[in-house]
């Protein structure tokens, strides 16, 4: 049972009232405008001045700690008050929080000192595990303890980069960004791993749901982390067939999943096909660097691109805008725009996966127009849900 009192809540305005609130509107049109920035950089449109690392440093890691980290906060804060039992935090601590992960966004893109930018980069994710921690440790909810190791390892990550920018190592930076990127892919499979088929087994009015098998679901999720460290260590940014046989066991364990999951009737609810094409890129990802690691002249962007845009990028929007609409009161039937932000989003995904091998001009262009309209069209129909309180008068 939820221990909440309502008429204090009540009184915050429905903004600061949970967590999914401002980190999904906050990471929703910053992934808009980020890429937006992008294309424009790589079209010579913006003018000559340097964010903070450079253009393509801003890009790399602002897409993962500023837009990522941002839907895995708001996914999270929100999560655990339904996996305790106990409130999440709102109000004040919600706003405090909010505007620690913003200012963090605006002093990487204007350039700021680093002495400023750092203590408001490393302070987010860690302020965001000990609220998460928190309610998990006053319940004793051992499940979900590994959602804190994760959290921490991304912290070390965000911590490598911000060392690399300040003595100018690249490879600290590369290897921090790319370690980051596997530790979001490993808790995007542990979320989706619980709640694909579950959605699905709702989205349909399925009697039951695919079991889940344990050993499937461990194996991946270490994995994963076991490739992001090695990657952050150094071990993954070079080609090696031990690598390769890791990844290529990661992508036979998504497919196994896919497998498992698979219902021909999804096809037929935005919703769902848009949770399972997006895992489907998450598969490709790891088949895709372990085609590298064992010939290395296959071009390894194609395989990280197809983990970001269609992956990361993909289950976010379709998980957003699932939970965005039972956190606010209102049926599972999202504004009917939303089937074509995801067909955008995934055309996108073949653009800069498979166009850009023979247009690539055309192809980065195509992938972020799709990706900033799939954005808009949701930042501009779910952004009024966020400001404005539940439909059924309760709080949250």
């Amino acid at each position: 049972m939820l221990l909440v009192d309502r008429k204090a809540l009540l009184t915050i305005p429905p903004l600061w009232r949970l967590g999914f609130r401002p980190f999904f509107l906050g990471g929703a049109v910053f992934a808009l405008v980020g890429i937006a920035a992008w294309a424009a950089v790589l079209l010579g449109v913006l003018p000559t001045w340097q964010p903070l690392g450079g253009w393509l440093a801003w890009h790399r890691h602002e897409m993962l700690f500023g837009f990522a980290t941002a839907i895995i906060a708001g996914f999270l804060l929100t999560a655990v008050q339904t996996w305790t039992g106990r409130p999440g935090i709102s109000g004040k601590p919600l706003m405090v929080l909010s505007l620690v992960w913003l200012a963090a966004r605006l002093g990487w893109f204007v350039g700021a000192p680093l002495w400023l930018v750092t203590p408001l980069e490393l302070a987010f994710m860690p302020a965001m595990a000990f609220f998460i921690g928190r309610s998990l440790w006053q319940v004793r909810q051992k499940r979900n303890y590994p959602i804190i190791a994760v959290l921490s390892l991304l912290t070390l990550a965000d911590a490598l980069v911000m060392a690399g920018v300040w003595t100018g190592n690249e490879n600290w930076q590369r290897g921090g960004v790319l370690g980051a990127l596997w530790l979001v892919a490993a808790l995007m499979g542990l979320i989706g791993g619980r709640v694909i088929p579950f959605f699905t087994q709702r989205g349909l009015g399925r009697t039951a749901q695919v079991p889940a098998w344990n050993w499937l679901d461990n194996a991946l999720l270490g994995g994963t982390m076991l490739v992001a460290v090695l990657t952050a260590a150094g071990f993954g940014l070079t080609p090696h067939p031990l690598v390769g046989a890791l990844f290529a066991a990661l992508a036979v364990g998504h497919l196994i999943r896919l497998w498992r999951w698979y219902d021909k009737d999804y096809w037929g609810v935005p919703l769902l096909w848009s949770l399972h094409l997006a895992y489907l890129w998450m598969t490709v990802a790891p088949a895709g660097m372990a085609l590298w690691h064992f010939f290395p002249t296959f071009n390894v962007s194609l395989a990280i691109h197809a983990l970001t845009v269609g992956g990361v990028g993909g289950l976010i929007l379709a998980m957003i805008a699932r939970v965005s609409l039972g956190h606010t009161g209102r049926p599972l039937q999202p504004p009917k725009v939303m089937a074509l932000a995801f067909a955008l989003l995934n055309l996108g995904v073949v653009a800069r996966v498979l166009l850009v091998i023979w247009l690539p001009l055309e192809g980065l262009s195509i992938a972020a127009a799709c990706w900033v309209v799939a954005f808009l069209m949701f930042a501009w129909h779910y952004g009024p849900m966020f400001w404005k309180p539940r439909l059924d008068g309760q709080p949250g």
